[in-house]
């Protein structure tokens, strides 16, 4: 009789984690509370500031996309992580620093830090990496510093306004600028800091990710869409001062009010498909070149 060794036994595999809602509820609950304050000046400054409109959408789309993920997180396990709290702890250091020196975009990123604590310390690693767009997502409702604002919007101005006088002169109108001030034969367009296009550029990269997310799984494709923002955002607004030149000529009445504010949508509106083209576009060529 010949004698096998016996095998080691197999270990078992981890169990799927499952998610339990009471802790999440209690930290949710606590999070929300804690930052109370923080929240409640982020939300009104959404109402508002204009060039932060899109940002009630933010929390509810980031929210919808982790929504989606459930069933993925139910099939990772589970692994408490310690490092989580310790996370959450110097988020709330930050936000007590941040809050006594009156700096509030530090005092709103450490809301966001902390929900990665709490999410790294409920979960661990695995749930941090499957949450982690939704997470990062949650960044474009935080105001840029202000600082970081008026760089942008000095140079968003005078690259509209030189934009603006190249597109109009090629309509055949005398047109001369001085700064950012375009002297017209009718009247003077002056490129205010609202009409550098911060705005457009803000909420046209956000919506991208968002198109880009549920319209492509390709991570290069995704990326390609987020960088051709800039530049479709940039002459989209030059173009808006260009119009804004043109209709001038036409009603000095079109350069204002109700009409500007409107064109301004519609602008915006054509930038938004001027991705979608991008993005179909980029994608025939490939799959044209696959198939050759």
């Amino acid at each position: 009789m010949v004698s096998t060794p016996l095998a080691p036994p197999a270990e078992p595999e981890a169990a799927p984690g499952k998610i339990s809602w009471t802790p999440v509820a209690w930290f949710g609950g606590l999070l929300i509370l804690c930052y109370a304050p923080i929240l409640y000046r982020l939300v009104a400054q959404w109402a508002t500031d204009e060039d932060m409109g899109y940002g009630f959408f933010v929390p509810v789309l980031a929210g919808f996309i982790a929504w989606q993920r459930r069933q993925k997180l139910m099939a990772i396990p589970r692994k408490t992580n310690n490092w989580g709290l310790v996370l959450v702890v110097c988020a709330a250091l930050q936000s007590i620093a941040a809050t006594l020196g009156a700096e509030l975009f530090t005092a709103r990123l450490s809301f966001v830090i902390a929900l990665f604590g709490v999410v790294l310390y409920l979960g661990g690693k695995a749930w941090v990496k499957a949450l982690l767009f939704p997470l990062l997502l949650l960044l474009f409702m935080i105001p840029i510093p202000q600082i970081l604002y008026a760089r942008l919007t000095m140079g968003l101005q005078m690259l509209a306004s030189e934009l603006g006088e190249t597109l109009i002169s090629w309509m055949g109108i005398p047109v001369f600028r001085t700064g950012n001030i375009i002297e017209l034969p009718s009247q003077s367009l002056d490129v205010v800091e609202a009409c550098s296009g911060i705005r457009s550029l803000m909420s046209l990269t956000f919506l991208s990710l968002i198109y880009a997310y549920f319209s492509d799984k390709r991570i290069w494709m995704r990326w390609v869409l987020l960088i051709a923002t800039i530049p479709i955002a940039i002459l989209a607004n030059g173009a808006r001062v260009a119009i804004t030149g043109l209709m001038s000529e036409i009603n000095t009445n079109l350069a204002k009010g109700a009409y500007h504010e409107l064109e301004g949508y519609i602008v915006f509106i054509v930038a938004l498909g001027a991705l979608v083209v991008l993005h179909r576009f980029i994608t025939f060529t490939v799959n044209k070149f696959k198939k050759a």
